[in-house]
Order: structure tokens, then C-alpha cells, then sequence
């Protein structure tokens, strides 16, 4: 079974509890097993550029079952995964994107954070990660 709407909206507050307490403004983005949207907050004045952003963090990082950070490091010049980003439409392939998994391990969604550092935009979305794990 997939992500469900409750989990989803655990971890989209869990990611802006963390968000508010390190005076970030974010877009927050879980997505399904198969990729699709289930729910999205933007902070109010988050930059419009990173709602986009936050939405394919998570898809690249459920496509993949990866965090997106590990998926830039094989994507670099002369890496296995060089130029993946122009694949399915558009990836994004820095920190920010994290797979969500059930109880046994299995990838139930990926959440996508976006909207400041890719250093903040990870600690936001592990965040959100931890509220799904204890659902």
C-alpha cells in the first residue's frame, strides 16, 4: 500500500514545524508510490521557482527510491548517471528529495523540500521522513 493522505500531511507539518524553527521558508511536496502528488504546502513568501523544485525532489527521489543528493553524486560529469536530470521530464538531482518508507522498509512516497540551501532543503525534508516513520 501506498502512502496515505494522513501520513502525508504528517510529514508536510513535521517539514514545516522544522522549517519554521530554522526561519526557512519552504515548498513541501510528498508524492505516492507511483509518483503523484497527495499533498504540497508552500510557506508563505517560499520562492515561487522552488514549488516546481520541491514537486520533482520528490518524484526523482521516488523514481529512484534514493535521496536526491545520492543521485547528484553518480550524476556528475564522467559519473554512471551523467545528464539523468533531462530524463522523465525533468529531475532534480541535489539534496531535498527522500524516498518514505512503510514499517518493513518498503517505499510508500518521497517528500521534496525546497526553498533555501540544499543543506536546509534535506534537514527540512528528514524531518518530514521522521513524522511518516513513527506513523
Amino acid at each position: 500500500m501506498g502512502i496515505t493522505l494522513e501520513q502525508a500531511q504528517a510529514a508536510v507539518l513535521a517539514a514545516h514545524k522544522k522549517a519554521l524553527e530554522m526561519g526557512v521558508k519552504m515548498n513541501i511536496a510528498v508524492v505516492d508510490a507511483g509518483a503523484n502528488l497527495v499533498a504540497f504546502a508552500r510557506m508563505d513568501d517560499a520562492w515561487l521557482g522552488s514549488l516546481d523544485i520541491s514537486i520533482k525532489k520528490a518524484k526523482t527521489a521516488r523514481f529512484f527510491d534514493m535521496p536526491t543528493g545520492a543521485i547528484g553524486g553518480l550524476s556528475q560529469p564522467g559519473g554512471p548517471l551523467y545528464h539523468i536530470e533531462h530524463s522523465n521530464g525533468g529531475l532534480i538531482t541535489f539534496p531535498g528529495g527522500i524516498p518514505l518508507k512503510d514499517a518493513s522498509g518498503k517505499v510508500i512516497g518521497a517528500i521534496g523540500v525546497s526553498g533555501s540551501t540544499v543543506e536546509d532543503d534535506h534537514a527540512v525534508a528528514e524531518a518530514g521522513v521522521g513524522a511518516v516513520s513513527s506513523h
